[in-house]
């Protein structure tokens, strides 16, 4: 991976996440997986099992609900980082009531002066029918603002729709070009 910082877009079950996992897997460093997922209920913990199990034993997990930024600035310049994901995150934010312009510019901060390259997974959520009421409208924007931000930031900027990849900034790596089959 030539990024320094990249960003994966895509909807739910698009296959951003492990499209995320290849693109670090790429690299020849250890890899730290940032989850920001909280199991609130059976079905949640499911998927975060799908998730454990998916990646190798050469991945040391650090669970970041809150504090993405801080886990983010213990990753060191021999490591490659991926925060999965920018959408769990915020909504966390938000649900704790926490001054989401400032911890966004904390996050952003730390994924600027992370010491290894770093990789963010974030839903796409804007696409579809706007929300029917304020809370999720206010999230739709806040969402949709933090990826811009996250965007801008990246060398690298992806876009996964059925598992295949679409690089909006930046050139995918040659060996990820085809796809997550």
């Amino acid at each position: 991976m030539a990024s320094r910082r990249a960003i994966v877009l895509g909807g739910a079950r698009s296959g951003k996440s492990a499209f995320a996992e290849r693109l670090l897997e790429t690299m020849v460093r250890p890899m730290v997986y940032i989850a920001t997922a909280r199991a609130f209920d059976g079905e949640m913990k499911t998927r975060i099992d799908q998730h454990k199990a998916r990646r190798s034993d050469h991945w040391r997990t650090v669970e970041a609900p809150m504090d993405a930024a801080g886990a983010l600035a213990a990753v060191t310049g021999e490591e490659a980082a991926l925060l999965d994901c920018a959408t769990l995150w915020l909504s966390n934010q938000v649900l704790a009531e926490a001054d989401v312009e400032t911890e966004s510019a904390r996050l952003l901060g730390a994924i600027r002066d992370c010491a290894g390259p770093v990789v963010v997974v974030s839903n796409e959520i804007g696409q579809g029918v706007v929300p029917d009421n304020a809370l999720a409208r206010r999230f739709r924007d806040q969402h949709g603002r933090l990826n811009q931000q996250l965007a801008a930031e990246a060398d690298l900027a992806v876009l996964v729709a059925a598992g295949l990849p679409l690089a909006l900034k930046g050139a995918l790596p040659q060996a990820l070009s085809g796809g997550l089959a």
